[in-house]
């Protein structure tokens, strides 16, 4: 059985990701089965096997912490590609093209002092 893992950052969302060969395809994030820990989200994480046409043959064990579902679910996507791209070095083209090698920096700003948060700004009153 050979194992690549990577991880994947988004917001505040880490992931760790664990892909198993040979498998029978079976997707756990923190033991619990990916499509009810993900709900909605749960089609984001399969795009890279989409894009490169894999089949089902993989077991696919993920970490999570942090975060909300929207995040994770892109965590465990980059994770996921970067994954694959240790696992077959062709696969990195096609998954850089499609943007799912890029991680995406977007972080939430922090509020600042004499504001109401990161940019609103108290009512001015001219009088």
């Amino acid at each position: 059985m050979q194992v690549w893992s990577a991880t994947g950052r988004r917001k505040r969302a880490v992931a760790q990701v664990r892909i198993c060969s040979p498998g029978t395809g079976t997707i756990k994030v923190n033991q619990v089965d990916a499509e009810q820990y993900l709900q909605g989200a749960y089609a984001n994480i399969l795009k890279p096997f989409e894009k490169l046409q894999l089949d089902a043959t993989y077991d696919i064990f993920i970490r999570t912490e942090g975060g909300g579902l929207t995040g994770q679910s892109d965590a465990i996507r980059l994770g996921c590609a970067r994954a694959l791209c240790m696992m077959n070095s062709e696969y990195r083209t096609p998954l850089k093209s499609a943007g799912f090698l890029t991680r995406i920096a977007l972080k939430k700003e922090r509020k600042k002092y004499g504001l109401k948060k990161a940019r609103k700004a108290p009512q001015f009153s001219k009088r």
